[in-house]
């Protein structure tokens, strides 16, 4: 469902003014025959942030933000009344998706009903813009596009629903609650967590590559807020062709991450510092700008030689322990038994000259530690090759 996940989204200077565009947006899920899942739920988001939710199990609004507390202190039933209201829509979304079922004629199987409104808030120009959107099994159902006052039906069984929602006023209605109550709320909410919602962090940018004939990938990691883009350009110029743009997802701090790749088969190595990978930010005056450098590249083509000469090495280790271990046993054995050693010497060695037990394990570790060191010399050569062959 396209538009439910787009929503749901050196030197760097900042504004002197901290102009942003906050949001608010419930997001509700209405479920039948849908195992390990809540019958209903809902969730309240400002800023990409989640505040406040309700299910079917809890059956009751709980704060997700420290922050959202205070509400109490403007509205002290606030949790009370919010509560109710989960619960009442609980059973309307209940009859929603059966009808909906109905309308499809498909009644058996899982199925999903949701809704996404809310509105957004300038707080420099003081716009409001607002959003009402259902959905059914991942595809959009109807919509209302509050700059013609009217219901677009996104399906032919969404048709009957436009044309009763326009004859009863839901239109003016849900007007109403964008500049009346959504707004309000949405105000309140970004005083609460000014010092979270009205911050600005940077990301980390960084480009990165499967292997050397895969597209390069840009990618910007802990940024705040969510209100971003991200893109390749050329000379200057935004790249529309050749680019896969990625959405915007959230990191489990409370910061978010995006990406989008370029395929660069059809370009000569030589053209490759004619292109950039540009990080836009709201409430930051400037571009975060990088330029496409082979030597920045992080690919996977070269971690493995690295993680096996490792290994080599630690084979090597356990080789040379062995050894040591060896000589250190025989020595005590020959200290607590010296008649018995020379006499397992000479059953084992009957042409050679008896020699002393230290020099003949001395010759023993020797001869595994020439074995050691051979041992990483092919290690060594079969990984160049192996580079070689990469390249």
């Amino acid at each position: 469902m396209k538009t439910f996940v787009a929503l749901i989204l050196l030197g760097i200077l900042i504004k002197d003014s901290t102009s942003m565009i906050h949001s608010l947006r419930y997001f509700d899920t209405s479920s039948s025959q849908v195992p390990n899942f809540p019958e209903y739920v809902v969730v309240g988001v400002v800023n990409g942030l989640e505040i406040m939710r309700c299910d079917s199990e809890t059956r009751r609004y709980e704060p997700k933000q420290e922050w959202m507390n205070r509400v109490t202190g403007d509205d002290p039933k606030f949790w009370d009344w919010t509560t109710q209201l989960c619960v009442n829509n609980l059973q309307v979304n209940k009859g929603s998706i059966e009808n909906i079922k109905q309308r499809f004629n498909q009644t058996e199987g899982a199925h999903i009903w949701q809704r996404m409104f809310g509105c957004d808030w300038d707080d420099e120009t003081d716009d409001i813009t607002g959003y009402y959107q259902y959905a059914f099994d991942g595809q959009d159902f109807i919509s209302l596009d509050l700059s013609t006052e009217s219901w677009v039906a996104a399906k032919s069984e969404a048709f009957a629903t436009k044309l009763r929602w326009e004859r009863i006023g839901q239109t003016q209605r849900h007007k109403h609650y964008v500049h009346k109550v959504c707004t309000v709320w949405l105000k309140n909410y970004v005083r609460y967590g000014e010092k979270t919602l009205k911050r600005t962090e940077l990301p980390l940018v960084s480009l990165l590559q499967k292997s050397s004939s895969s597209p390069v990938t840009c990618h910007a990691t802990g940024f705040y807020p969510d209100r971003a883009m991200l893109f390749w350009t050329k000379d200057g110029d935004e790249l529309l062709e050749d680019v896969d743009p990625g959405e915007i997802l959230p990191n489990e701090d409370g910061t978010f991450q995006t990406s989008v790749s370029l395929d660069l088969s059809s370009v000569p190595p030589e053209d490759w510092d004619r292109y950039h990978c540009v990080f836009q930010l709201s409430g930051v005056k400037e571009d975060y700008v990088t330029r496409l450098d082979r030597s920045k590249i992080r690919t996977n083509a070269k971690n493995p030689p690295t993680s096996i000469i490792a290994a080599v090495v630690v084979v090597g280790v356990v080789i040379v322990a062995a050894a040591v271990a060896l000589f250190v046993i025989r020595r005590k054995r020959a200290q607590n038994n010296p008649r018995q050693d020379a006499q397992l010497r000479q059953n084992l060695n009957p042409v050679t000259p008896a020699t002393n037990s230290g020099e003949t394990s001395g010759k023993c570790t020797f001869h595994l530690c020439q074995c050691f060191i051979m041992f990483l010399m092919c290690s060594y050569f079969d990984l160049l090759q192996i580079q070689r062959h990469r390249h």
